[in-house]
């Protein structure tokens, strides 16, 4: 009887240390706003070929366009 009390009472001891080292997650948002800042620089190179028989219709009829 004592082994079996002594058993339960190591049991229980376990369970509450088990208990104790449980991890607890929370999510809370920011005291503070959150702030991206982004530094971008865009630049552009257009380059145009065309063809001779296209650039001298344009130079003939400069109104197509």
């Amino acid at each position: 009887m004592r082994k079996q009390m002594l058993l339960g009472c190591t049991g229980v001891v376990w369970l509450v240390l088990l208990a104790g080292c449980s991890p607890t997650v929370t999510v809370a948002p920011p005291d503070k706003p959150i702030v991206i800042n982004m530094n971008i620089k865009i630049e552009h190179d257009i380059r145009i070929r065309m063809d001779k028989e296209v650039d001298a219709l344009i130079r003939k009829d400069k109104d197509i366009f």
